[in-house]
């Protein structure tokens, strides 16, 4: 993050390395390691302390861990085998224990040696590998080991100093291996170069930085690592802050065309039209909105809302208000299927107000036009004209709007459906079309907590929409364990078909399509620890909907749509369905955002374990929007104490987005937040933690926006300047610039 030149010196060089060159290249492939400052940058995860032992009855399956404990019992077998006939195969059965529980370790053939001298009874050293579990007891095959002795191989100072650093490390790196790295380069942390600016630093009570990071490396007391701790959040924080402050600096800097809309014109008609009255949020956040497009400069707003909040109602105002100042709005979804149903939306919310230049047309009418990649030649042609001579007002459309070939009248405002479903570049390139920049609306309905919103979307202004429209009804959730009890699965296809008798319709939602095209071996390389323990692909829509049309729902309408459907018959099915022709919709997430049938009051999500919380929160979104209560119930095998179970129980105790989309973003960690990746295991967050460290984000948003304003170039803090070159690369530059 601060490197200068002693720190910018490559762990892997060809005249002389600063480490080995085997362990150089395994940090570079492995861990994205290649420099020292790279590496002093890599704190450890957790410590350990030689006194105490770790819990060996929390480990988690299928993870590579480091564990210190002490042994209670070695055995070593003989057995026969096709390699050992004469019964002279070796297993070395080592038992370990820390108090908490007790963990076996097995060494196979000539690797039994070496550990059955070592691994005395009472000898107590780290071990590190893979969990995996053999005859129901969790077990480390051929683990790496440790001795901790305190004799001639350790110094007696790192002896008697308590705790031991656990690095984040890999199957082909222990942790204690990357510990001795660090200590090597350790001494170059006194040339590191402080990022933070004297004043934060002095008012703020925190270590300079050097001496942060010869504590987080070598502790010699708990409060030693939550001093590092706390000083080390701050530079991420605040460097993080810094990047997003002068990203909303520049934006303050461009041109935009002010939108102000008529005081009688389309969205005085349209507001006049309303058979209902908008809800005090929706009335605050369009107040928001219209205050931005009335500024010269381009508005940048998110707004985040419930499913179902009247998000679309609120954007939809947005748009017309820009057609009366004579500008155009196009609308970005991410799918055909939710395109076609926001265009069939918003012409029927508008009636003969979306009827510009026909018979008909109300007097300050407009066209809405929908473009997507599937639509016949002659459409098109019409919709692409209709854009660049400005007889439409708005365009709803998939990627295929961003296509060199659409031009635009004059483009006054892009709203974003869903935003985390579209890369950067889609998004620029579809601002890219106005003749100055467009004001910018992301919506979505992942609701995302403050923090993530100060981080993730920290270049936009964020509107909350936090009240259900009247008339939306309550949802029952519950988890069915069907492997555990059957009978409650076969209860649940009752409820579908009590649902449809009382005139109703219902979801059933499968992870897979199943048709010839999911290939079992693409698959096999991607199984989480659970699929693993299972060993069977996710149910697949189209089983699922020939057994239910066999066996249970029998006599019912059931149809299927996935995302490999020809388009017209994508409509078509979603068309049958909104209008009560089929009862039973077995579909993949396709359904997930924006799909809109208030008659469909039951969900069923099989296999509901193999989604994530805002996604479940998000389909269970599809029922209840009309006067009769909702049902969704999330069906699992996965046992009671799985994380799993754990998982699903918490999505069906609250219908509270915000509380669920923590539980989330805590299981996920927050991913690069620089990065288009807002999920997975690379993090440009090392110690920050988004969810906990609510307020020294919060605080360091504020000392960063002080910074920029009086010095968007930081001429005056080199250190800064450096800390924000290493984590705002090139790559994560772009980023913001388009974001």
């Amino acid at each position: 993050m601060d490197l200068v030149p002693a720190l910018e010196e490559p762990l892997k060089q060809p005249l002389k390395s600063v480490l080995g060159p085997a362990t150089a290249k395994v940090m570079a492939e492995h861990l994205g390691l290649h420099t020292v400052g790279d590496l002093l940058h890599h704190y450890p995860r957790r410590y350990e302390e030689r006194g105490q032992l770790t819990h060996l009855a929390d480990l988690p399956m299928d993870e590579h861990v480091t564990v210190v404990a002490q042994v209670a019992d070695a055995r070593l077998h003989s057995f026969a085998s096709a390699k050992a006939p004469r019964g002279k195969g070796q297993r070395l059965e080592v038992t370990i224990t820390d108090g908490s529980g007790r963990l076996q370790l097995v060494f196979f053939g000539n690797g039994v040696h070496k550990p059955h001298k070592e691994l005395l009874p009472g000898t107590r050293a780290m071990f590190s590998g893979r969990v995996s579990v053999f005859n129901r007891r969790l077990q480390l095959a051929h683990p790496a080991y440790e001795l901790l002795r305190g004799d001639g191989d350790e110094s007696v100072e790192s002896w008697a100093g308590a705790l031991i650093p656990i690095y984040p490390a890999t199957a082909k790196l222990e942790s204690w291996k990357i510990g001795k790295a660090v200590q090597t380069v350790l001494p170059t942390a006194q040339e590191a170069l402080d990022p933070l600016p004297g004043p934060l630093l002095a008012g703020r009570g925190l270590l300079p930085l050097t001496e942060a990071l010869l504590k987080i490396h070598r502790p010699h007391t708990k409060a030693d690592i939550a001093d590092a701790r706390a000083r080390l959040k701050w530079d991420e924080a605040f460097v993080l802050q810094v990047a997003l402050a002068r990203r909303r600096h520049a934006d303050a800097q461009l041109p935009a065309v002010p939108r102000r809309p008529e005081p009688d014109g389309l969205l005085a008609a349209f507001d006049d039209r309303l058979p209902f009255t908008l809800t005090e949020g929706q009335q605050k956040v369009s107040q928001e909105i219209f205050a931005d497009l009335a500024t010269e400069h381009p508005m940048h707003r998110l707004l985040q809302g419930e499913v179902g909040s009247g998000k679309t109602m609120v954007a939809l105002r947005a748009m017309l208000a820009v057609v009366d100042a004579g500008g155009q709005a196009a609308m970005l979804a991410p799918t055909e299927v939710l395109a076609q149903q926001h265009h069939r939306s918003i012409t029927e919310m508008m009636g003969e107000l979306a009827e510009g230049g026909m018979l008909g047309g109300a007097e300050h009418a407009t066209k809405v036009v929908l473009l997507t990649g599937s639509m016949g030649a002659a459409g098109r042609r019409q919709a692409l004209l209709d854009l660049v001579t400005g007889e439409a007002g708005i365009v709803i459309g998939t990627h295929a709007l961003i296509e060199d070939k659409v031009q635009f009248h004059d483009l006054g405002l892009v709203v974003v459906d869903e935003q985390h479903r579209f890369g950067v570049e889609q998004r620029d390139a579809l601002r890219g079309k106005g003749k100055q920049p467009p004001h910018l609306l992301v919506m979505t309905a992942t609701p995302i907590p403050r923090t993530v919103a100060m981080t993730v979307f920290g270049d936009l202004e964020t509107s909350v929409l936090d009240q259900l429209p009247a008339g939306r009804s309550p949802i029952a959730s519950h988890v069915v364990p069907a492997a555990d009890k059957p009978h409650f699965l076969a209860r649940a296809w009752e409820r579908v078909r009590e649902e449809v008798a009382g005139g109703h319709q219902a979801y059933v939602v499968c992870p897979r399509i199943g048709d010839e095209e999911d290939d079992p071996k693409k698959a096999a390389g991607k199984k989480s620890p659970e699929d693993e323990a299972e060993k069977r692909p996710p149910l697949a829509v189209l089983d699922v909907a020939d057994q239910l049309g066999r066996e249970p729902l029998k006599g019912l309408k059931v149809e299927v749509l996935h995302g490999r459907m020809h388009p017209d018959d994508k409509d078509a099915v979603m068309r049958r369905f909104a209008a009560g022709e089929t009862d039973v919709l077995v579909a993949t997430t396709v359904i997930e955002v924006g799909v809109n049938v208030p008659n469909a009051t039951a969900m069923v999500i099989m296999d509901a374990d193999r989604f994530g919380v805002s996604q479940l929160h998000q389909l269970r979104g599809r029922v209840g929007r009309g006067s009769a209560p909702g049902l969704c119930l999330l069906v699992t095998e996965m046992p009671e104490a799985s994380a799993a179970r754990q998982r699903l129980n918490a999505v069906a105790s609250t219908l509270d987005g915000f509380e669920l989309s923590r539980i989330d973003l805590e299981q996920r960690r927050e991913g690069d937040v620089l990065g288009q990746a807002q999920s997975g295991a690379r993090t440009s967050l090392r110690v920050l933690a988004v969810i906990e460290d609510e307020e020294v984000i919060a605080e360091a948003r504020q000392e960063a926006t002080a910074v920029v304003a009086a010095d968007p170039e930081l001429e005056q803090f080199p250190g800064l300047r450096t800390a924000l070159d290493a984590l705002v690369d090139d790559e994560r530059e772009q980023y913001l610039e388009k974001g």
